[in-house]
């Protein structure tokens, strides 16, 4: 299976002809990254992880397009193109389903708080073929199941180093690779980075880093 990081939390996974796009959102490459896609996974609302024009242009475009998300995004879309409302699933924790041909489990719930004030909105983490995880905005550590690839939140405004380093320690996969980064300059992701490839390392990680548009085999 072949995994291209666009920037920020925008991934595409690739396997026997088939394309599975996470959090295609504002700040990414949306049209790069959905292009031929089969399936689109969304983990939460917000636009950093959903271009919705985008997403609902890709919708009407190909016919053949699936697209999973929390219920409430799930139900925006639907409005918004109403002929592939069909093709718009709504997704919770601790389901299992079939997506292009890639096999999803689903962890989390809930975003992580950003501040008291700020209403905390619904967030799905997604683990594919028993080998990714994407856990959105979030440090859900899924229980019950064995991680090879973790996407690693490294910068957030609801997130701190040592929290950083504290879910890659509790997920434990051989592989590690960056998402939610595009917030941070050189200085500070060398920073983070250090942090996670040193501290990781102890525990059996190998964090790599990846630009947008790299593509590695997981």
């Amino acid at each position: 299976m072949m995994l291209t990081k666009f920037t920020h939390a925008c991934v595409r996974l690739e396997k026997d002809g088939k394309a599975l796009v996470f959090d295609p959102g504002n700040f990414s490459e949306t049209d790069l990254a959905l292009a031929g896609a089969d399936a689109v996974l969304i983990t939460h609302e917000h636009p950093d992880h959903i271009d919705a024009d985008a997403v609902t242009a890709a919708l009407l475009a190909d016919d053949a397009l699936q697209l999973f998300a929390p219920a409430g995004v799930a139900a925006q879309l639907r409005e918004k193109a109403p002929d592939a409302g069909h093709r718009v699933h709504a997704v919770a924790p601790g389901e299992d389903f079939e997506a292009a041909g890639f096999s999803i489990r689903t962890f989390g719930g809930q975003h992580a708080v950003i501040h008291p004030q700020i209403p905390v909105v619904a967030n799905i983490g997604y683990f594919v073929d028993a080998n990714v995880y994407h856990p959105g905005d979030s440090f859900t550590v899924p229980d019950g199941v064995t991680v090879r690839t973790l996407l690693v939140p490294i910068h957030a405004p609801w997130n701190k180093v040592g929290e950083v380093v504290d879910f890659v320690i509790g997920v434990r996969a051989p592989k590690a690779f960056p998402i939610h980064d595009a917030l941070l300059n050189e200085n500070g992701r060398g920073l983070v980075e250090g942090h996670v490839t040193r501290f990781g390392a102890r525990y059996g990680t190998e964090y790599r880093h990846l630009s947008s548009g790299d593509t590695v085999e997981v």
